[in-house]
């Protein structure tokens, strides 16, 4: 880039305050000074363009290369599994070779079959309490809302009566 010091911006100065007049030299100096910030905007915006292109080719370059390296865990994921799987196959039939009779049908079961799953049946929408039933009986506990009406039956003073 150009170097400029202040003994070149001197001679610069000087001869535009010849050449231009000192009248115009403020209004030439401001178009200057705007001309020369829209360059370095201009810059700046190229700069800023050419590294985000960078920073994409660099995240594609990532992305391609996590996916070859999820492809080859999958990959190697797979055929562990499929060689378990044969291992198990393999050693299950020579197991279970002698079990089956002429038929082709198991002479005794090896085990009973397991029991079906069944629901416990248990409602989540009712909240019980962990205070068992007997001690809120006992202590005197209510355990169950009583309305407004029973309640102001239930707690109207003595010589009072319902109208």
């Amino acid at each position: 880039m150009i170097d400029f010091g202040f003994d070149k911006i001197a001679l610069i100065g000087a001869v535009a305050l010849i050449v231009i007049g000192p009248e115009k030299l403020p209004r030439v100096a401001r178009t200057i000074g705007h001309l020369v910030g829209k360059a370095q905007r201009y810059v700046a915006d190229v700069k800023s363009e050419v590294n985000r292109s960078i920073e994409l080719d660099e995240l594609k370059k990532m992305r391609t290369q996590f996916e070859t390296a999820a492809k080859d865990v999958e990959n190697t994921v797979r055929t562990e599994v499929n060689d378990a799987k044969d291992a198990f196959e393999k050693d299950w039939a020579s197991t279970t070779a002698g079990l089956t009779d002429s038929s082709g049908s198991y002479s005794e079961p090896l085990m009973t079959p397991a029991p079906s799953y069944s629901h416990p049946k248990k409602n989540w929408r009712l909240k019980r309490g962990a205070t068992p039933q007997w001690y809120k009986q006992r202590t005197g506990i209510r355990t169950k809302a009583l309305s407004g009406a029973a309640r102001v039956a239930r707690f109207r003073p003595p010589g009072m009566k319902a109208r």
